[in-house]
């Protein structure tokens, strides 16, 4: 067993703090830099290998955690080098409901009605 703190390389806190349990996440297709330029990626743990590849298809911090059997805090660590260096997509539910046009309330009221015929 490898431990978190040589995963992290001594790290204990990710540098943006804005990860939460249900932030989704999404291998960026084609990630280029600021002068359209092909990333390549730098330095790469087995660990951020395996985020990339879960990632493919949109999830969440907790699942990605879960998956790679890793606390959230290190998980989360991981996810923000991924994210600082162009290679991972990270959108927070809230901002992804307001650029849809905000929450469907008849959709929720209907949901809840019938979770309350339950």
């Amino acid at each position: 067993m490898v431990r978190p703190y040589t995963i992290t390389r001594g790290r204990t806190a990710p540098e943006r703090d804005d990860f939460t349990l249900i932030t989704v996440l999404t291998t960026a297709q084609n990630p280029v830099d600021g002068h359209g330029a092909p990333l390549r990626p730098v330095r790469l743990q087995p660990e951020h290998r395996m985020i990339l590849d879960r990632c493919r298809r949109p999830a969440a911090v907790a699942e990605v955690s879960a998956d790679l059997g890793l606390p959230v805090s290190v998980t989360k660590i991981l996810l923000a080098d991924l994210v600082a260096q162009g290679l991972l997509l990270a959108r927070a539910p809230l901002s992804v409901a307001r650029a849809s046009g905000g929450a469907n309330m008849g959709l929720l009221a209907a949901v809840r009605d019938g979770l309350r015929r339950l």
